[in-house]
């Protein structure tokens, strides 16, 4: 089975991000980077789904700068077998021209299925694997929490929560595109050896202007800014009939929120 997946390098979470001048993007110079984490667990659902189809191929595919074969290479060390790298270094790109890119260069690879993760942290735009479902002409779910090869091999099975604590369970006939949130399967740890024998895998590269084909986007990103710190928090002492008296006061006088 040829498994591919989707993923994307985004700043840690934990990073402090800083606004540029003219407030056209962020500072990028000492940010953390790293695989986008619901990314992980498409990494995860694809390895074991390799394992579970008796063998295979997983492909790590990225449309990215330089500095984003760093996170293919540790899914490389969880056990992925090659990559693929769309070089974006000096394009303008939107969530469109980015499906673009990516669909033009998975119709080259032929596989029978596509991971992703639900979303990217970084802009949460949740588009980008729904474009390349589109682009494909594949069916696309999200979010899924549990996958199961069935037994011809050809289709899954799939988990994925509604409304009101409600699981949703759809069965999908291959090639498909799926979306993947945390589930019961955590993300591998990279081994020693996986670590040293990822740093042999093959990475191909590809041009991203080639894949476009003349698309341009669509949205074009200005006006960053951060949000409002937040006002300091106020503590009310006293006996619980006062500082309940005082905290009605506060909400309605300061608050205003009755």
């Amino acid at each position: 089975m040829k498994i591919g997946v989707l993923l994307k390098q985004t700043p840690d979470t934990e990073t402090k991000i800083k606004i540029k001048p003219d407030a056209s993007g962020i500072e990028e110079a000492d940010i953390k980077w790293v695989i986008n984490p619901y990314d992980e667990y498409g990494v995860e659902e694809a390895l074991r789904l390799k394992d579970a189809a008796g063998g295979g191929e997983v492909v790590i595919i990225t449309a990215g700068v330089k500095r984003a074969v760093e996170s293919m290479r540790q899914a490389l060390a969880m056990g992925a077998d090659r990559g693929i790298r769309i070089d974006t270094e000096g394009l303008s790109l939107d969530d469109y021209t980015v499906s673009v890119a990516l669909a033009n260069a998975l119709k080259a690879e032929n596989f029978d299925i596509l991971f992703a993760g639900k979303q990217a942290v970084d802009d949460d735009s949740v588009q980008v694997a729904h474009g390349v479902a589109t682009l494909l002409g594949w069916p696309c779910l999200w979010p899924i929490e549990q996958i199961t090869l069935n037994e011809d091999k050809k289709s899954v099975t799939v988990t994925r929560p509604v409304a009101g604590g409600v699981k949703e369970i759809l069965e999908v006939t291959l090639p498909g595109v799926i979306c993947c949130d945390k589930g019961k399967n955590d993300p591998r740890y990279a081994s020693l050896p996986g670590i040293m024998k990822a740093k042999s895998k093959p990475i191909a590269e590809l041009k991203g202007a080639d894949l476009l084909g003349g698309e341009t986007p669509k949205v074009v990103w200005s006006g960053f800014s951060l949000p409002p710190e937040r006002k300091a928090g106020k503590i009310l002492k006293g006996e619980p009939e006062e500082v309940c008296a005082e905290l009605v006061k506060l909400l309605r006088e300061e608050a205003k929120v009755i």
